[in-house]
């Protein structure tokens, strides 16, 4: 099983060697890298120079932000860079962001979405050198690469790429055309995962005729830990905000409805509509968040998370310890969790 972490989205570019350099000491197997308030491809530049066997995953950037082309040229330098660690993660935002906040049109994301990732290999295969660059599909035409323009062949597999979403025509877009695919923090429960997510996965690979197993999935379950039972009611409280307003969102609720707790994402809903948003937390009582979330001391989490994810999944998601002084008995912990059997395809 691999074991990510994501790099705080806030972290300055200044920070991102020291902050690289633990997550690589604590064991971690790769590290997300998101876009909200820095630029991706910067940030990842910069983890890859200052790490040696961590693999660097967009996680995600905003497809529809930019040309394909140019993913493709950022990306295609990166792996090169790396030697292979680079790996590109892309999804497709919401409307009002890519509207109000891009200023790029929106029509249908899934369509789209499934045109920019062929436009991606297309691109991709003319820069090896594989074939000239031809691409006519429902969103994005290239018919011209001048050698002046082409990167040229990189000796390593060109980069993989990564999708998320929550809906099923995602899911069944990742197992169509993805290499992997990153699962929403909300559909990362196991009871989502059988119920929605994997069905999806495997429906998309079937349709496309895919006989490789699709898409590798990673989880995002939001796991509270620490390293005693103080340490994990303490950071029970804290992300009990944080989920609280990814479930008000009628979206998100559907591990609230398998659950039937219905009523709860109700609620949730309500205080959002109202922006009482101090009101939200109140609703999430510990009973709830235990059934939403893996919980545990460093020392009992491996075998939570074995537990749920035994063969289900490639990957678990995990934040870093908030005291370096954890760090040990931390990576123990993720060791451990390596050990969990992986998703048999």
């Amino acid at each position: 099983m691999d074991v990510i972490t994501s790099l705080p989205a806030s972290t300055r570019l200044a920070d991102v060697p020291d902050r690289v350099r633990r997550i690589e000491d604590l064991g971690f197997d790769t590290a997300h890298v998101s876009e909200t308030v820095r630029d991706p491809f910067s940030v990842c530049a910069l983890a890859l120079e200052h790490s040696t066997t961590l693999v660097v995953r967009t996680s995600m950037v905003v497809a529809f932000a930019r040309s394909p082309m140019v993913t493709a040229c950022a990306a295609w330098e990166l792996a090169r860079y790396s030697g292979g660690r680079f790996q590109l993660g892309i999804a497709t935002q919401v409307r009002g962001n890519i509207v109000g906040r891009f200023s790029m049109p929106w029509t249908d994301p899934a369509a789209q979405l499934r045109d920019y990732v062929a436009s991606l290999r297309a691109i991709f295969a003319a820069f090896a050198g594989q074939q000239s660059l031809d691409h006519r599909g429902s969103h994005y035409t290239f018919t011209r690469l001048q050698p002046y323009f082409n990167p040229g062949p990189i000796d390593v597999a060109p980069p993989p790429i990564w999708t998320g979403g929550v809906n099923r025509r995602m899911c069944t877009l990742a197992g169509a055309v993805a290499d992997g695919f990153v699962a929403h923090p909300t559909s990362s429960h196991p009871a989502v995962l059988k119920e929605y997510v994997l069905p999806a996965l495997a429906d998309g690979a079937t349709k496309a005729g895919r006989t490789d197993g699709g898409p590798r999935l990673v989880v995002v379950p939001r796991v509270i830990s620490g390293r005693d039972n103080a340490a994990v009611a303490a950071a029970r409280d804290e992300l009990r905000s944080e989920l609280a307003f990814l479930y008000s969102t009628p979206a998100y609720q559907r591990t609230l409805e398998l659950f039937g707790l219905t009523e709860i994402g109700t609620r949730l809903s309500r205080h959002a509509r109202r922006k009482e948003w101090a009101a939200l937390t109140d609703v999430l009582t510990d009973d709830v968040v235990s059934q939403l979330v893996p919980q545990g001391t460093y020392a009992e989490l491996p075998d939570v998370l074995a537990s749920r994810y035994d063969r289900m999944c490639d990957g678990i998601a995990l934040d870093t310890p908030a005291d370096p002084g954890d760090d040990a008995e931390f990576a123990a912990m993720v060791d451990r969790i390596k050990s969990i059997p992986a998703r048999v395809s």
